[in-house]
């Protein structure tokens, strides 16, 4: 795998690779070629060969690729099979939401515990998952090494607690909050999750549909 080589634009295309072989998968898809997986997706099939020749050789001319074969090695480049273990700083209505409907273990991921300063909902459990104070976060953390933590606290809050978390050793940062993190460490990943640029996205199509 050429590491230094792979650019973020296919870094971000990755995801939705498996989530087109997964759907392929399960509906009983042997095999496929990149022209046909391509079709599906969106892209060329010269791009779909350039971007998984950059994590091997996962098809063969003439044959195309083993829909199963290839799930699987697209879940090992997106290291689906370490089962990292993430908690949730935030458990209001966004963490709430997500503590229910998002299935963490299909993505690889071990949803451990929460956490949140509201006394109605400390040791309670939302589908299961154990809310504690905020004031138990070092010794858990300490405890159960967690590898991820999803923010969805207030933005006022945010960077204090991102550090707070980066000092306890995480190196995980799945941000809800609106801001960006300043986080001078190289060593810890922080993915940005903005609902505002996705919407406004979308806007910007629907505004300029008509311009050639």
């Amino acid at each position: 795998m050429r590491k230094d080589k792979i650019s973020n634009a296919v870094i971000r295309r990755i995801p939705r690779y498996y989530r087109h072989v997964d759907d392929l998968y399960y509906n009983g898809v042997v095999r496929i070629s990149s022209s046909s997986l391509g079709r599906i997706m969106g892209l060329t099939a010269s791009q779909i060969r350039q971007d998984l020749s950059c994590f091997g050789e996962f098809g063969q001319q003439g044959y195309g690729y083993n829909v199963e074969k290839l799930r699987s090695e697209i879940a090992e480049v997106l290291g689906m099979n370490k089962q990292y273990k993430i908690i949730i700083i935030g458990a209001g209505n966004l963490g709430r939401a997500l503590i229910q409907n998002f299935y963490f273990a299909k993505s690889g991921f071990i949803l451990d515990a929460a956490f949140d300063v509201a006394s109605d909902v400390i040791n309670t459990e939302i589908n299961g998952v154990h809310v504690h104070h905020i004031d138990a976060l070092e010794d858990y953390v300490v405890e159960c090494k967690p590898d991820v933590a999803v923010l969805t606290v207030p933005r006022s809050v945010a960077q204090k607690t991102a550090e707070r978390l980066v000092g306890l050793g995480v190196r995980g940062l799945w941000n809800f909050t609106n801001i960006e993190l300043n986080i001078r460490d190289a060593n810890v990943k922080i993915e940005d999750v903005h609902f505002a640029d996705s919407l406004l996205t979308l806007s910007y199509m629907i505004a300029n549909r008509d311009t050639p």
